[in-house]
């Protein structure tokens, strides 16, 4: 569905025109997993497919959210910021209250919002929630703020409002994308860089397991403590704020100081993650795509031996992948527990790639996989 057909959409529910249309992309990570909130080095990318929002004042303070995927209506006010909601509705709130408390009038709007993002892959819909909203409040309230900041209050109300204590990354990607461009950001200090995604006759193909992910909100918020575990411990002798801070030198020095094994083997992956990251930039950089996919690899490894975030079907779709020819490198890409793998796949093998890799993940898994080859998009933007 396009712009255009979201509208017809609008006027049927509204029975007017709406007045302004926003759209946020989603994101794909090439490498640096559970890197991002323990102050280190991600590599992501904007998405061709996103969120739409498209809005009209009411004449009264309330604000009324329509959502097409899911068949969901609500009429709200700033009651609703004491009286959270379960629904998805939690996520622009969450951005809403970023802006009453700053002192800008979020209410008076009917809002309809239509995202082509697989809800629950990984692919941050909900990052793309919120930042969509906030590039939407910014107009329409005149707020002025810039696009890092305002990144940084959508992250502030996943972690506050809806509970979710994630890192800045996705809300980054969607914020700052640019099209055929990864970011290589630095999550300690925001300094980034854009590095051309020159693919050489290959194509970075997403795939969607399909599986549903119950315990992914707990579960992540599990290894972050995990990962503060290991912060604090070490820095009884040597003094970090972030894991990240370490490389794997460092970190094979200071282990003996980490409480258990389990705390070990998260606080190895994330460190050993983060210089995954540095090599690939650098490997992408120089157009070294065979190291690049190796980097992948061993991501998925880590991923699923030191911090335990994979599960059959992640397994599954990126060890049989890995197999296929044509097949540089795949890994699992987002928080992990379901959700997707990203595979860097020769471009004359990709029918052939997803014609086995479906046949075997549906003969292991009794799950149907639903595959994307990506387009690498723009960043959040007005569209009128």
């Amino acid at each position: 569905m396009n712009v255009k057909e979201v509208e017809k959409k609008f006027q049927a529910i509204y029975q007017k025109q709406p007045t302004h249309a926003f759209f946020a992309p989603g994101r794909v990570n090439l490498i640096g997993e559970h890197t991002d909130y323990n102050g280190g080095l991600v590599f992501p990318c904007a998405l061709s497919f996103g969120t739409y929002l498209l809005i009209s004042p009411r004449e009264d303070k309330q604000t009324h959210f329509h959502s097409l995927n899911f068949n969901f209506s609500a009429t709200v006010n700033a009651n609703a910021f004491t009286n959270k909601p379960t629904e998805w509705i939690k996520y622009p709130l969450g951005v809403m209250k970023e802006f009453a408390d700053r002192g800008f009038n979020p209410w008076g709007y009917d809002l309809l919002y239509y995202g082509n993002i697989p809800n629950g892959a990984g692919l941050s819909s909900s990052a793309s929630i919120e930042i969509v909203t906030a590039v939407m409040l910014n107009e329409v309230t005149r707020a002025m703020f810039d696009m890092v900041e305002m990144i940084k209050m959508s992250q502030h109300a996943e972690n506050n409002y809806v509970g979710m204590n994630c890192g800045i990354m996705d809300q980054f990607a969607v914020g700052i994308g640019k099209a055929n461009q990864a970011i290589a950001l630095d999550c300690a200090t925001l300094e980034y860089e854009y590095v051309p995604l020159a693919m050489k006759g290959y194509k970075l193909v997403i795939t969607n397991t399909n599986k549903k992910r119950g315990l992914t909100d707990s579960k992540y918020n599990e290894r972050r403590t995990e990962c503060e575990e290991a912060v604090t411990a070490i820095s009884k002798e040597h003094p970090i704020k972030f894991l990240c801070e370490l490389n794997i030198e460092e970190f094979n020095h200071f282990n003996h100081l980490l409480p258990n094994s389990t705390i070990l083997r998260r606080a190895r992956h994330v460190i050993s993650e983060n210089q995954r990251v540095i090599h690939a930039i650098d490997a992408l950089k120089e157009g070294k795509l065979n190291k690049l996919g190796q980097l992948m690899n061993e991501s998925h490894k880590s991923l699923k031996e030191d911090y335990e975030v994979t599960g059959i079907e992640l397994d599954t779709l990126a060890e049989e992948s890995q197999l296929q020819k044509g097949v540089l490198g795949s890994r699992m890409t987002g928080a992990g527990f379901g959700g997707c793998t990203v595979t860097l796949v020769a471009e004359n093998e990709v029918d052939n790639y997803i014609k086995k890799v479906s046949q075997l993940y549906k003969a292991k898994t009794d799950l149907e996989a639903t595959f994307y080859i990506a387009n690498i998009g723009n960043g959040a933007c007005k569209l009128y």
